[in-house]
C-alpha cells in the first residue's frame, strides 16, 4: 500500500514541478482533489508567544543594472510557528530530528477525527480515548502508517490571534486556551496503533493550559512527529485522503515550516 502512495505522490510532485500550470492529463492527478493544508507565512503568522515571529524583507526588487527584472529577499523565524512540523527530538531525547525522518513517513493515509462539537463550548477540551475508539467504530481501524489529524474547529479563529491562542500579549503562556490531546489519547495511539504522525488545527498538540506538554512527551518519545496549525481540515473526509507533509530539511532541526497537502479520494 505504501508503494502505491509513493507512486501517486511522485505523479503529484512531477505535475507541480512543471513550469506551466499542470493539467490533470499532464500530472496524472485531478487537481481538484488537492487541498492545501498550509497557512501562508507573513507578518501576521501566529507563533508561540515566546518565539521569534516570521520576518521577511526585500534585498533586491525591480529592474537590475542589466535591465532585467530581479528580486530576492531574506527571512527568519523560530522553528515552531505557523503551519509547521515538530520533529520527535522536540520532546524526545535521542529521537529523530527533521532531517532524519524517512521521506516515506511524511506521506500516509489521513485519519481525520472531528472533535469540533466537543470543543465548541470548551476551549480547554482534551481529546479522549473515547474520541478515538468512537471514530474507529464509525470508520474502521486507524490504518498503519496513518497521519492522525484532529479537527477542533480552531482554524476558523486563525485571523484572530487572541481567540486562536486565548491570549495575545507577547510572552504570555499562562493564559492560553485551545484544545489538545490528553495523555491517555496519546498513550493509546502509541501503544495500540502504528501511526507515523499526528496533526491538529491549533497551536499545539497539547492544550493551551498544559504545563508539562505530556502529549508531546508521549508521542515524540515514541518517535512520532506532530503537525501543528494545520489549515482547512474541514475540507477532508474522515478517511480516504493521503497526506503529504514536507518540512524544510533542517539538519538537527527540532521543527520546521511545512507545506502540507492532502490528496482527496
Amino acid at each position: 500500500m505504501k508503494s502505491c502512495w509513493m507512486f501517486v505522490i511522485g505523479s503529484v510532485l512531477l505535475g507541480l514541478s512543471c513550469s506551466s500550470p499542470p493539467s490533470p492529463q499532464r500530472s496524472g492527478i485531478d487537481e481538484s482533489r488537492i487541498v492545501d493544508l498550509t497557512y501562508s507565512f507573513d507578518e501576521n503568522t501566529i507563533y508561540w508567544p515566546t518565539a521569534q515571529p516570521f520576518r521577511w524583507e526585500k534585498e533586491s526588487w525591480g529592474q537590475s543594472a542589466g535591465g532585467y527584472w530581479y528580486t530576492a529577499a531574506r527571512y527568519s523565524a523560530s522553528e515552531h510557528g505557523g503551519t509547521h512540523f515538530d520533529s520527535p527530538i522536540h520532546f524526545g531525547e535521542g529521537r529523530s530530528s527533521v532531517d532524519q525522518i524517512a521521506p516515506g513517513r511524511l506521506i500516509g493515509p489521513a485519519a481525520v477525527i472531528d472533535v469540533s462539537a466537543a470543543c465548541e463550548n470548551n476551549p480547554d477540551y482534551l481529546v479522549a480515548v473515547s474520541d478515538l475508539t468512537g471514530w474507529e467504530r464509525a470508520h474502521g481501524r486507524i490504518p498503519d502508517g496513518a497521519i492522525v489529524l484532529f479537527r477542533t474547529g480552531w482554524g476558523r479563529y486563525w485571523s484572530d490571534r487572541k481567540r486562536y491562542l486565548g491570549a495575545d500579549a507577547p510572552g504570555d503562556t499562562q493564559n492560553l486556551h485551545f484544545p489538545g490531546l490528553s495523555r491517555e489519547a496519546a498513550e493509546w495511539l502509541v501503544k495500540e496503533r502504528r501511526i507515523d504522525g499526528v496533526g491538529i488545527d491549533t497551536a499545539s498538540i497539547d492544550y493551551g493550559q498544559s504545563k508539562d506538554f505530556i502529549a508531546h512527551q508521549v508521542l515524540n518519545g515514541a518517535d512520532i512527529y506532530a503537525l501543528e496549525n494545520v489549515a482547512a481540515l474541514e475540507a477532508l473526509p474522515p478517511l480516504g485522503s493521503t497526506i503529504i507533509a514536507l518540512p524544510m530539511k533542517i539538519r538537527g532541526g527540532t521543527g520546521a515550516p511545512a507545506r502540507i497537502l492532502a490528496l482527496l479520494p
